[in-house]
């Protein structure tokens, strides 16, 4: 729940930011402009969200807060700090204020903390820096902010490297260090993109506890409008380096008035949808060099008119039936002159309100039909156009369907060596260790699990088509173990991968017509075969034939995304293999890719397995859901029966992790924290592997305390026949 300290809306502002513009050197002595005249102001104890797509100018304006741009960026126009002027402040003074007055968290904390010096060392020094303590006083302190960041055993965590702590581990101490000194204002710079959901809610629940114990205002960058609706007072949208609509957090979402924002909304999962199409926003941004006159959305925009493309709309208010936009109505856009001043082409009006008039409550869009979106207040799909979904086969039952992949007993472990030159063996490491699947034609599995859970693991033993270290593959019926090395060739075409970044995937010296022929030249295709089937596999993934003789770096995310699609439906396979395609894009982007895949399933009648740590994703896409922890699965069925009425506890407390895009549902909901981290997969736990971090376990009597650490829990099911089991011991 958002913690917010009531302020009276006339106090003076402790950020105000005015008419903010920042360019960097482009070639030639070009300038590239990244920002574009921002307005924003932040009152005490005060959440502001940023949202917008990679490249909106979101972490730039951060970072131009505190002055950590490069030498090639020129920053203009005014960043305040309780009335004091921070732009063109001497370094030394600007040194001052950070981290005593404004603290950064940074999205990798990895690349933030200094790796040569121990978590406490740098902890200690934050803390001397600004505050006149010696080296015993500011490690006792330092071991309180662990402490109170929920990092256990703080005083011996205070000798340890960055490297020796978990991601969430890591962000917690680049928490701590933040707060070190008590500031003002804490920026965090999309402190939650790397982290998985259960780790992402033991770091927002942190950032809730700095925000309450400091005071501290807070201004977080997310492309998550989950954690936006759960974390924030406020939110600022931001599109082509300027803020296109903002309002109080309940406003926004409710009722958007910028197209874009609208487009946001209706393009994310949710985790109580029910499926369907997303809705896509078209095209993609256009290069920040090379805007074009007027609105810089109206190529993508489906409520474009002529006027759109002639000047840059000022961010201003609009009236609303009854005057209920809380600040004035129509008299928002005179306001908004006065109090921004930066006209229609830098982005008129505070964010917030300059002079206090209406405060938290006032609701600017940068859009020439505001008005009518906010009359109208209508759903995304009805603005943008949806692509209509293939109709689905007929239904069969699944029992009658023919199985795709079925494992059983999977297992699989690597060697824990020491030593430099002459390495030994000291242990192994239980990578998978009884993982359970099962495919039938046409289905979609989603594999869900933490970091290290043994999903990346589990798919390269698949792709392997070989006999596996325990446990049993059926790939089309057929055993792996029993596959001769032609046979596994053959095979192989049945079962292609699509990987998370296709940028790595893709070479980037071949054209793409020639990285979506490789698998047919591969299976010795003929040459007449491979050219009829190139532009008919980038036709069906919505790509332009013509465009086969560019190169990877030529297209966007998405559009190579699409590319590795392509290159892994050449060859007709029954099964795609799906690691993370979708999480290093954006969500206006991701919308299409899912929107494809699920075009493609219903076409070309395909099966799936989905691994996603997005769970909102999972249940948008899969029919079915597999549970994996500590290498193995703990729970698994149909996605609805899992979703809904979750049986283990560690599955309970990865959907209560996941946040959802409405303000009110989000405040309303309640967390189950799990403690720490997953336990070391170098030893085989007796029992239940989940006990450690299980909230039931934690309330059970002795007796039952004993089963669950001797007796391992099997897969069951509630009833004989039920597509729902869960491997707990007490899983009501």
């Amino acid at each position: 729940m958002t913690t917010t300290v009531a302020t009276p809306p006339t106090t003076a502002p402790l950020l105000d930011v005015r008419d903010l513009r920042v360019d960097f050197a482009g070639p030639r002595g070009t300038t590239v402009p990244a920002v574009r005249g921002v307005d924003l102001t932040l009152r005490r104890g005060e959440t502001l969200g940023i949202v917008g797509e990679s490249g909106s100018g979101k972490s730039v304006t951060a970072l131009s807060v505190l002055g950590l741009l490069p030498g090639t960026a020129r920053v203009r126009g005014s960043v305040r700090l309780d009335g004091r002027e921070l732009v063109g402040l001497p370094g030394r003074e600007l040194a001052a204020v950070r981290g005593r007055r404004v603290a950064m968290v940074f999205q990798d904390p990895l690349s933030a903390f200094t790796p040569v010096y121990r978590i406490g060392d740098q902890i200690v020094e934050a803390l001397r820096i600004h505050q006149s303590l010696d080296r015993a006083a500011a490690r006792t302190r330092a071991a309180e902010l662990l402490d109170l960041v929920g990092i256990a055993a703080p005083e011996r965590a205070l000798d340890s490297f960055p490297h020796e702590f978990s991601g969430g581990m890591r962000q917690r101490a680049m928490i701590a260090m933040a707060i070190a000194n008590d500031p003002d204002i804490l920026l965090a710079d999309e402190p939650t993109t790397a982290l998985d959901v259960t780790i992402q809610a033991q770091v927002l629940d942190v950032l809730r506890t700095a925000q309450r114990e400091t005071g501290a205002a807070l201004v977080l960058v997310s492309h998550d409008l989950g954690v936006i609706a759960g974390m924030a007072d406020r939110v600022a949208v931001m599109y082509a380096g300027r803020v296109v609509e903002t309002a109080g957090v309940d406003e926004l979402f409710a009722a958007p008035r910028h197209p874009y924002t609208l487009g946001l909304i209706g393009a994310v999962p949710r985790l109580d949808g029910r499926g369907g199409p997303l809705v896509p926003i078209p095209g993609v941004p256009a290069p920040m060099a090379e805007l074009p006159p007027g609105c810089p959305f109206a190529a993508r925009c489906p409520m474009v008119e002529e006027r759109c493309r002639t000047a840059e709309p000022a961010l201003t208010g609009v009236a609303e039936p009854g005057g209920s936009d809380g600040a004035g109505g129509a008299d928002d856009a005179a306001d908004s002159e006065q109090a921004g001043g930066a006209g229609a082409v830098g982005g008129a009006g505070a964010v917030g309100g300059a002079d206090g008039a209406g405060g938290a409550g006032r609701h600017l869009a940068a859009c020439v039909r505001a008005g009518e979106l906010a009359v109208r207040r209508p759903a995304p799909s009805e603005v943008y156009p949806v692509p209509p979904l293939p109709p689905a086969a007929v239904a069969v039952p699944r029992e009658e369907r023919a199985p795709v992949l079925a494992v059983s007993g999977l297992t699989k472990t690597f060697p824990l060596l020491k030593g430099t030159v002459f390495k030994r063996r000291i242990g192994e490491v239980h990578a998978v260790d009884g993982v359970e699947l099962d495919i039938r034609q046409g289905e979609t599995l989603g594999l869900v699990g933490e970091s290290g859970s043994g999903k990346s693991t589990t798919l390269f033993e698949l792709l392997r088509l070989a006999a596996p270290e325990s446990g049993r593959i059926e790939l089309l019926g057929q055993d792996t173990s029993a596959l001769s090395r032609a046979d596994a060739h053959r095979m192989r075409a049945q079962l292609q991968i699509v990987f998370q970044d296709p940028m790595a995937s893709l070479d980037p010296r071949m054209p793409v017509g020639d990285i979506v022929a490789e698998p047919l030249r591969a299976q010795r295709a003929a040459r007449e075969e491979i050219a009829r089937r190139v532009p008919e596999l980038l036709r069906q993934v919505g790509l332009d034939p013509a465009h086969a003789v560019r190169y990877p770096h030529q297209f966007s995310g998405g559009q190579r995304q699409r590319i590795s699609i392509a290159r892994a439906l050449a060859v007709r396979p029954k099964l795609l293999v799906l690691d993370e395609p979708v999480s290093a894009l954006d969500v206006s982007i991701q919308a299409g890719v899912l929107n494809l895949l699920q075009s493609l399933k219903a076409e070309l009648g395909l099966s799936y397995l989905f691994v996603s740590h997005d769970l909102s994703v999972i249940r948008h896409l899969a029919d079915r859901v597999s549970v994996m922890y500590l290498g193995r699965t703990v729970e698994q069925g149909e996605v609805s029966a899992v979703f809904d009425r979750p049986r283990h506890p560690y599955t309970r407390a990865l959907l209560s992790a996941v946040p959802l895009p409405d303000p009110a549902a989000e405040r309303a909901r309640s967390r189950i924290l799990l403690a720490g981290d997953p336990p070391s997969p170098t030893v085989r736990h007796a029992g239940c592997r989940f006990r450690s971090r299980c909230p039931v376990y934690a309330g059970l009597d002795a007796g039952s305390r004993a089963r669950c650490e001797n007796e391992a829990p099997a897969l069951t099911g509630p009833a004989p026949g039920e597509d729902h089991q869960a491997a707990c011991h007490f899983p009501e």
